[in-house]
């Protein structure tokens, strides 16, 4: 499971899938499914910008297009992952947890946002210890530089 966050798209795929989204979207005739797999690959861009893109376009289908709604649930949740925002990323897996509540997968992909959480935050907390130790490290020497002078 945890390749589905990591999993980069194929430049290819991206381009072929905008491709279709644009000649629609110049129509203005968009179709679900040509939005959801546009979607679907921005998501899983390496560019968090296109992942934000991604993001947009699924909430966007969320909120017009019920047929799909866990299939965008998923990636929703996994954009949000993506993009380091574990809370939301979380509300999408509960969600789609309300409608299909035996989903393995979706369980998997909380447990693995959830460990992700676990290890940044244990990540977090070391790397601000280790800024209390610098700060400390540097007042004593100054304290001892500075009773030396005194000296």
């Amino acid at each position: 499971m945890a390749d589905v966050l990591t999993e980069i798209v194929q430049p290819d795929d991206l381009k072929k899938f905008e491709k279709i989204y644009h000649e629609q979207l110049y129509k203005n005739d968009v179709t679900p499914k040509a939005q959801f797999e546009y979607a679907w690959c921005l998501v899983r861009s390496k560019y968090p910008t296109d992942i934000q893109k991604g993001i947009i376009l699924l909430e966007e289908l969320y909120k017009t297009h019920e047929e799909g709604q866990r299939d965008y649930l998923y990636f929703l949740a996994i954009g949000n992952a993506r993009l380091k925002q574990y809370t939301k990323a979380l509300n999408y897996v509960r969600s789609f947890l309300v409608i299909e509540p035996g989903n393995q997968q979706v369980i998997t992909l909380q447990q693995t946002i959830k460990k992700r959480m676990e290890k940044e935050g244990l990540v977090g907390m070391a790397m601000a210890g280790g800024v209390v130790l610098a700060v400390g490290a540097i007042v004593g020497v100054g304290m001892a530089i500075a009773s030396k002078v005194k000296s």
